[in-house]
C-alpha cells in the first residue's frame, strides 16, 4: 500500500532550491524549533487550520460554529463561514503514488531546464517512509534533491541518501549549548549525518542561515568553514535572515519571540570560507 504524507505547499518554478528550475515540495513537521523559523506552518506534522489576521472584521462567525472551544482539532467547520475567506487548511494529504504522479507531469520541462524536484519543509525526513517511497517512484525519471537540517537517525538518513541525486545540508550552529538554545537540539546527530553525507558520493552543498549574533559570529562561521573544508561539499550558500520571518506566526496561533535583534543586519562574512578555498555565495 502506498504511504501517505502531509504536504503544506508545492511551489513551481523555484530557482533557489537546487540546480536549475525546480518544483519544491514542503513537508509538514520538523524536529527543530529554530528561533528564526520563517515557515511556522511547517513545524507540526499534522493538518492545521490557519487564519490570516489581515482583513478580519471580527464578526465571530468562526467562533459560533466551533464545537471545540478548548483547542482546534482542524475539523474545518470555520472555513466556509468566514465572509472574507481568510481561513484555510494548511496541509494536504497525498499518497506517495499520487504525489509522484503530480510531480512527474512537469518532469520533461524541469529536465530541459537543468532542474528537477526538491523536497524541503519543515523537515522531509520527519516523514521518511513517505519521502523514500516518493524518491523511489521518481528515481531515474527526474532529478531529485533534499533540503535538510540533518536531524534524523543515521539509518533513515542514509536510506534517503541512497535514493536522492543532490542534497542541501544545513549547518546552523556548531556550539552545542548555543545550538540547543536556538534550535532545540544538539549537534551530535547532525554532524554524524553530515559525515555520512560527505562519504556517500552524493553531490551536496552546505547552507548556513545568517542570524544576527547567533549564526553569523566569527567563531561560528569559522567552525562551519573548518567542518566544510574537511568534507566533499561543492560549496557553501549563505542565507541572510528573512525579516519577514515573524509575519506568519499569528496564522498558526503562535507568537514570534526572537532571542536576537532582528533589526540588526547579519554579518555576511565570506572570508572564513574563501580562506579555505571553499566556494561560497550569498543567496
Amino acid at each position: 500500500m502506498s504511504k501517505e504524507g502531509i504536504i503544506f505547499s508545492i511551489e513551481e518554478f523555484s530557482v533557489y532550491d537546487g540546480p536549475g528550475i525546480r518544483t519544491t515540495v514542503f513537508f509538514k513537521g520538523c524536529p527543530l524549533r529554530c528561533n528564526w523559523c520563517h515557515n511556522p506552518e511547517g513545524l507540526e506534522a499534522r493538518v492545521q487550520v490557519v487564519k490570516s489576521p489581515n482583513g478580519c472584521i471580527a464578526c465571530g462567525a468562526c467562533k459560533e460554529v466551533c464545537k471545540y472551544k478548548e483547542g482546534c482539532v482542524a475539523c474545518g467547520a470555520c472555513i466556509p463561514v468566514c465572509p472574507r475567506s481568510l481561513i484555510r487548511f494548511s496541509g494536504t494529504k497525498y499518497t506517495a503514488e499520487a504525489l509522484s504522479k503530480k510531480l512527474l507531469k512537469n518532469a520533461d520541462y524541469l529536465s530541459q531546464a537543468g532542474g528537477g524536484v526538491t523536497f524541503s519543509g519543515g523537515e522531509c525526513f520527519m516523514q521518511w517512509e513517505f519521502l523514500c517511497e516518493v524518491l523511489t517512484l521518481l528515481k531515474g525519471k527526474v532529478h531529485t534533491a533534499i533540503q535538510t537540517c540533518g536531524y534524523a537517525s543515521n539509518e533513515v538518513f542514509c536510506k534517503g541518501l541512497s535514493l536522492v541525486d543532490y542534497v542541501m545540508f544545513d549547518l546552523k550552529i556548531l556550539d552545542e549549548e548555543k545550538a540547543r538554545k536556538f534550535t532545540g537540539v544538539g549537534t551530535e546527530q547532525i554532524l554524524k549525518n553530515f559525515r555520512s553525507l560527505s562519504t556517500s558520493g552524493v553531490p551536496f552543498v552546505v547552507r548556513v542561515p545568517l542570524i544576527p549574533d547567533v549564526t553569523d559570529t566569527e567563531e561560528n562561521l569559522k567552525a562551519i568553514a573548518e567542518t566544510v573544508a574537511q568534507s566533499n561539499a561543492r560549496g557553501v550558500e549563505l542565507l541572510p535572515y528573512n525579516k519577514m520571518a515573524g509575519s506568519k506566526y499569528t496564522m498558526v496561533g503562535k507568537v514570534y519571540n526572537p532571542l536576537f535583534d532582528e533589526q540588526k543586519a547579519p554579518n555576511v562574512n565570506l572570508a572564513p570560507f574563501v580562506q579555505r578555498g571553499i566556494k561560497v555565495k550569498i543567496m
